[in-house]
């Protein structure tokens, strides 16, 4: 496996528009997307001495991102004293689809789909926390958070059949919950 190297004095121009783009989807605010990509350098600066050299640069920025991302949430939900999750469902049958494929347009909202998505979102978040705690952690970095397969295996130390496992069982808990308490 190639050791790869790490250059700061080229990450705007590498990768500034890279993580942008991938933080405007998830934060949906074009300020605070630019401010995360910010930090994220700032922080990547800070802890240089830090980086392995087992990933590409790209992959070691991301993945301060991705925690960069994760705190904002949890500082908007620790303000607000609970999680809020707008997701729709499409009224046609897909199957196999799951809630990362039924997101709700942010710029195609009618006062009944705001309404309608806050519902869900409770619904959601009421059922996240009747899950057990291990299933509830996965379900959220997989589904909610897109944290890529191999990152959530090494922070949880989990190999990823075990993982697979996890998420099916959060999915069938998850699903049954709504059922019974949404749709």
């Amino acid at each position: 496996m190639p050791k790869h190297t790490i250059d700061p004095n080229q990450w705007i121009n590498l990768y500034s528009d890279y993580l942008f783009n991938y933080t405007i989807t998830r934060v949906n605010d074009s300020e605070k997307a630019k401010d995360l990509v910010q930090d994220t350098f700032v922080a990547g600066l800070k802890s240089m001495k830090n980086f392995k050299a087992e990933a590409s640069e790209r992959t070691w920025l991301i993945s301060i991102l991705k925690r960069k991302i994760i705190d904002h949430y949890r500082k908007i939900n620790s303000n607000k004293g609970k999680a809020e999750v707008r997701i729709s469902y499409n009224s046609e049958e897909n199957e196999g689809d799951w809630l990362e494929e039924r997101v709700a347009d942010p710029f195609d909202k009618t006062a009944e789909d705001t309404i309608e998505n806050t519902e869900l979102g409770l619904a959601i978040d009421n059922c996240l926390k009747k899950l057990p705690s291990k299933q509830a952690q996965v379900f959220e970095m997989k589904t909610i958070l897109n944290y890529e397969t191999e990152a959530i295996c090494n922070e949880l130390n989990i190999t990823a059949s075990n993982l697979w496992v996890i998420i099916h069982r959060a999915r069938t808990a998850m699903a049954s919950c709504l059922e019974k308490n949404w749709f």
